[in-house]
């Protein structure tokens, strides 16, 4: 499967609200996620807590958009830009827009940084 081809797996996956079936599938066991400019996670078992409890924290997930996808088959680097709307466990209608650069390897994502306000 092409890095082109596996991005958009991985998107229709999410979108279908599968997000922790799109983390196993896609990344890798040595995979390094950073929100914006905090210390990166490494690992898939620290990184696949973090995805919990984000997906803990939805109620009701309602959406995900995609507004731009860019790949770079030859270098393995993916950008995608998207959001998400969901109801939390708060009941607060919550929603936001991040890019999330990545670094694929064999398949796998290796690299993730989001980048969001």
């Amino acid at each position: 499967m092409s890095i082109t081809e596996a991005v958009h797996d991985l998107i229709e996956t999410m979108k279908a609200g599968d997000i922790l079936g799109a983390f196993e599938k896609h990344y890798a066991q040595d995979v390094v996620m950073q929100e914006n400019s905090e210390p990166p996670t490494e690992g898939k078992d620290a990184n696949r807590e973090r995805e919990k409890q984000f997906v803990a924290s939805i109620k009701d997930f309602k959406s995900l958009w995609i507004d731009s996808v860019a790949v770079n088959e030859q270098d393995g680097v993916a950008f995608i830009e998207y959001g998400f709307n969901f109801i939390n466990t708060d009941d607060q209608d919550v929603t936001y827009q991040q890019a999330a650069r990545q670094t694929w390897q064999n398949g796998k994502i290796v690299s993730e940084r989001f980048y969001h306000g």
